[in-house]
């Protein structure tokens, strides 16, 4: 049988069936779920699973499958909703119930900070977070392929190879980003309740060529001014006009006057107010940027670099999504992704640190051993919820190994060496294929490459030492205590004080990323 298929397979009756999955998308890594009743997810069993990485609920019951991975399970998952779904590998019971009590106690610790954190982020602003997020995330993996395609492009520009292809190569990452305020228009009725159509219609009037004739109070347009603001703000505006007019035209009209004048009002109103707005706000975004770095340098780094997980945790790194995609637009580069990506090398140092310090707690030391390559990709949900966030002080010194790292980028920023990326999305290693810079590749790859190792080794080091007090680094060294049967596995986690706060060790996972 294919993988991917066996992997769909044993996902589906975990989550309760065909029947109980509402719809189905992915991201750069996860599987989205919108589900009928959550209580019928067997999630013990579904994280148990060997292709799971982990399982995070915002918004959407979302499955941790790593890059590359989930684009290939998610249309066999969509194939099997259609048919009756083939018997699941039900083994994953019995891998559930071998865990160690270790690992069950950090597993339940990891779910209770996940269930105070879902209703903490509960409130309005972060749930229209989400929702921003989710007119954005769809958008990735495009802009992820036009970003490596134009920094292939340049590096045949600069080694001069290859004259007659690099003018398609530009051509190819270019377009989308010259319609990108569609997309985003689309997107965006969608997610608020329109039609997508007419809030691309709108949105597409931000850059067509045609707006530099129009006269707003004396002056011209620029096609693109506003960019994706623009367009975000001229489909939100279709939204509300289109539903105003479904509950007032009759229906007999509906199909005529409702889409014209969602498009005329809304159009109109682009036009005479929300290009201007929306690009003075995309201007002073991109001057905040460039500011912050080049007179902030260190210091900017370190805030951003240390504060990037804990904003990870209450949702709000999901406000950067249309500035880092706004800068792209504007600069070609997002110079904030690269220092924000340096709070994961510092969870790598972490976990690495725990590894070394734990020799005897294999339950927790098989984790990392396989979070950390999803860690180096730039996939750090399992060794944030399955390692550093559980034990508590590795967090916070894994925050310190990202400050370090983001210092180390935004004082190179402040001596005349920007380091960008020209997508959003990856971290890590994976991020390597994106960078840009106003110094050529190499400069960009040796600064973030330092950034990184700077991350790493002090993330380590904090950790290593400061990571622990003496009585929980004995309690959580002590060798696993045999498996239980399943029975009385909750039993035997409590009977080892591993669900405590000083007891601990192997966990659920389940980003930010871009």
């Amino acid at each position: 049988m294919d993988k991917n298929r066996a992997i769909a397979e044993a996902i589906l009756p975990l989550v309760g069936g065909a029947a109980n999955v509402a719809d189905v998308a992915h991201c750069m890594t996860r599987l989205r779920l919108g589900l009928r009743d959550r209580s019928l997810v067997r999630e013990a069993e579904l994280r148990a699973l060997p292709a799971v990485l982990g399982v995070v609920e915002d918004g959407t019951y979302q499955i941790v499958l790593g890059p590359g991975t989930v684009a290939r399970v998610t249309p066999e998952f969509e194939a099997l909703l259609t048919r009756s779904p083939a018997p699941a590998a039900t083994a994953t019971t019995t891998a559930a119930a071998t865990a160690t009590a270790t690992a069950d106690g950090l597993a339940a610790k990891g779910e209770a900070i996940r269930s105070a954190r879902r209703t903490r982020n509960a409130t309005p602003v972060r749930l229209l977070l989400r929702r921003i997020a989710d007119i954005f995330v769809p958008l990735i993996p495009a802009l992820i392929g036009c970003g490596v395609i134009a920094g292939l492009g340049g590096l045949l520009t600069n080694l001069h190879l290859l004259p007659s292809l690099t003018p398609a190569l530009t051509a190819l990452s270019a377009g989308f980003m010259s319609l990108i305020a569609v997309f985003v228009g689309l997107n965006t009725a969608k997610v608020f309740g329109g039609t997508p159509v007419l809030g691309g219609a709108v949105a597409a009037v931000v850059v067509f060529p045609g707006v530099a004739h129009v006269d707003v109070f004396g002056r011209t347009l620029a096609p693109g001014q506003g960019g994706v603001l623009g367009a975000l703000a001229a489909a939100l505006l279709a939204v509300r006009v289109e539903k105003w007019c479904r509950g007032r035209v009759p229906e007999a009209l509906d199909v005529l006057v409702t889409p014209t004048l969602t498009v005329l009002v809304a159009g109109l109103a682009t036009l005479y107010g929300l290009m201007y707005v929306a690009g003075r706000v995309a201007t002073a975004i991109g001057d905040l940027a460039d500011r912050l770095l080049t007179y902030g340098g260190t210091g900017a780094g370190l805030v951003l670099g240390g504060l990037f997980l804990p904003l990870v945790m209450v949702g709000l790194h999901q406000a950067l999504i249309p500035i880092h995609t706004t800068l792209i637009e504007q600069q070609g580069y997002t110079v904030l992704l690269p220092v924000l990506a340096m709070a994961g090398a510092g969870q790598v140092g972490a976990a690495a640190a725990v590894y070394v310090r734990l020799p005897r707690n294999t339950s927790l030391r098989r984790t990392i051993r396989s979070a950390l390559p999803a860690g180096l990709l730039g996939v750090g949900e399992p060794l944030i919820y399955g390692v550093s966030l559980p034990l508590g002080r590795p967090f916070v010194t894994a925050c310190v190994g990202g400050a370090a790292g983001g210092g180390f980028v935004g004082l190179f920023h402040q001596f005349g060496t920007a380091v960008g990326s020209t997508a959003i999305g990856p971290s890590g290693w994976a991020l390597l294929p994106l960078l840009a810079g106003d110094r050529g590749m190499g400069a960009a790859l040796a600064v973030y490459g330092g950034g990184l190792l700077t991350g790493y080794v002090t993330g380590f080091a904090a950790t290593y030492w400061f990571g622990f007090t003496r009585t929980i680094l004995t309690d959580l060294n002590a060798p696993p205590t045999p498996p239980a049967p399943l029975a009385n596995a909750n039993a035997t986690a409590t009977a080892t004080g591993a669900g405590s706060a000083t007891g601990p060790a192997r966990a659920a996972v389940g980003d930010p990323t871009p």
